[in-house]
Parts: C-alpha cells; structure tokens; sequence
C-alpha cells in the first residue's frame, strides 16, 4: 500500500456539459485506507464526479490526484492502480461466473501464475462457492454485485471506486456488501462509495453531502449531525401522519417535517418551546397523538436541514 497520507486530492474539480455545470468547485482528501461515503440524491453529481477520478471523464476545472498522481495528466498511471465499479451492471450477461473473473483477470494483466489462486479467493470471498458455472445473467441482483465486486479487485488495487453499488439491492445483500467493503478497508484499501442510501453513509469514516454539484458538507456521520444541523428535531408518533405533515407545514414554529418510517421528524428553531404547541394544532386538527419527543438528528435530518433555505431574520 501507498505511503501517502491522502489517497485522493480533489481541488476545485469542476465539470460542465455545455451550460449545466453537474460538479461546481468542490474539494475534498481521502485517507489512505478510508471509507469515503460521498452521499446525494439522483442527479446530484456523484456520478460524475467518480467518472473524473476514475480517467474516464476529464474535468472542465480544477484538479484530482490519486496516489499523487494527476489524472488527468495521467489517466492511465491512474487506471492501474483503481478498482472501478459502475452503478450499472457491467458484467458480461451471457458469460459464467467463473469466465467473467477470467476476462477481467486478462483485462487487468493480473499475472497468469497468481490468476487461478486470486479468482477461487474471490469467488470464496463473494460467497459464489458452487456457482462458478452459473451465466451471469441469471445471478441475482445482490449476488451479481458482489460479483461485480469481485471483478473490480481482481487485480488488487489499493483505491476503489463504488458508484451506487447496492442501488436496488435487497436489505441482507446490501448488509452483507458492507462487510466486505470493511474488510478491505482493513486491509488497507481506500474505498470511495457513493450512494443516496442515509444509513449506508452512517457506515462510512467520512462523509461528504453534495446537493446539485455543490459539496455543502463534509466530516465524520457523527460530526455533521452536532456541527451542521440548523435546528432541532422533535420525533413525532401520530395517526394518521400524512394529514399530521399538512396541519404541521404551516406552523411558525415548524421549519420542516419529513417522513421518517412511520414518525415524523419535525424540525424546530427550540424543541423545548415548539413542543406544546404543535400537540395543540395537532390535537386540535383531531390527529392522534402517541408520543412527541426531541431527538438526536440523522444525517437525513442533516442534509434537509441543509438544502433548505435559511429562515429569513
């Protein structure tokens, strides 16, 4: 593994396609050996942004190294030392298992003597024992991931790059990817995943929150939500909560109410002086009210509190 402190640097990279501007301005670094969760909705950047640090897209601004190096001076110095996992299945449909990691094991020059050992590792590594000679194609979405996985590490790079890889994916599959994203995390692998999932970010060592190409945060899960909320949150247990979110909207008192499971999470300029008077309107709109306590912040909770406009003075 590399020596270097910062596996990733990223300074002012910028990408633009004719007049939209997809990434704007943002800078971040990624620890040797990190778990790096760059979290947004659809269409917020993620994408493209793990596009130019990959090579496969030259940015418009700014700069990214990876391992010290410039990609987009040397995009294919880069691609050699990168696992690259696309949001799309990028597997070959129509071949085994077992031929796949044999065509990307040629892809990646992986030695022709440690080619058999690293494809039987992997394919044990994936829980793929039995199915070597299954069609790819007919693998299921969880398995096809973490086959797919197994294609991008088969020439073990010390950075990889996971573009929504559990997108789509049954619960106990996407649990049991993270395991293996963990495990190669201590084995010193810096792995950089993006994803719209908030819990899969609480996962991560450091997070960054980017909302319409812009980075508008970025620390550890539990650092965001003492640092960055603006507010508070009251956690509401009522019935029927949809018409509890058009009574509440409107509320001097309430900044923004979200969906949280069956709750609602309220958030408030002060939990303590918000709380009688939204069981007032609630109860008065003749909505059930079980239970209003104030809560901890998620980092869903967060990142609306961020997005939102500020309120006016």
């Amino acid at each position: 593994m590399s020596n270097i402190p910062y596996a990733v640097e990223v300074e002012g990279l910028t990408r633009r396609f004719g007049e939209f501007t997809a990434v704007d301005h943002i800078s971040f670094r990624i620890r040797s050996g990190e778990v790096f969760g760059f979290l947004g909705p659809n269409g917020a950047g993620k994408t493209t942004t793990i596009r130019m640090l990959c090579g496969i897209l030259p940015p418009s601004e700014g700069t990214a190294r990876i391992l010290g190096v410039d990609v987009a001076r040397s995009p294919d110095r880069v691609k050699q030392n990168i696992g690259y996992m696309s949001q799309r299945f990028s597997l070959y449909e129509d071949l085994t298992v077992q031929e796949n990691l044999e065509f990307y094991a040629g892809i990646y020059r992986v030695p022709r003597r440690e080619r058999g050992r690293r494809i039987r590792e992997l394919i044990e590594m994936a829980g793929l024992v039995g199915r070597e000679h299954e069609l790819a194609g007919h693998l299921s979405g969880g398995v096809r991931q973490r086959l797919a996985l197994g294609c991008a590490i088969l020439h073990r790079p010390p950075i990889l790059f996971l573009d929504e890889p559990t997108s789509g994916v049954d619960p106990t599959s996407r649990r049991r990817f993270w395991d293996l994203i963990y495990s190669f995390a201590a084995e010193g692998v810096t792995v950089m995943v993006t994803t719209h999932y908030m819990d899969e970010a609480e996962r991560c060592h450091t997070v960054g929150l980017i909302h319409r190409g812009r980075l508008i945060a970025l620390g550890a899960p539990d650092d965001l939500k003492t640092s960055q909320m603006r507010g508070q949150i009251l956690e509401i247990d009522c019935e029927p909560a949809m018409e509890a979110i058009d009574v509440l909207m409107p509320l001097p008192e309430v900044q923004e109410v979200a969906l949280y499971g069956l709750l609602l999470h309220v958030t408030v300029a002060n939990a303590a002086q918000a709380t009688a008077p939204i069981r007032s309107a609630l109860s008065a709109a003749g909505i059930t009210v079980r239970s209003i306590e104030p809560v901890p912040p998620t980092l869903e909770d967060v990142f609306i509190s961020l997005v939102r406009p500020a309120p006016s003075s």
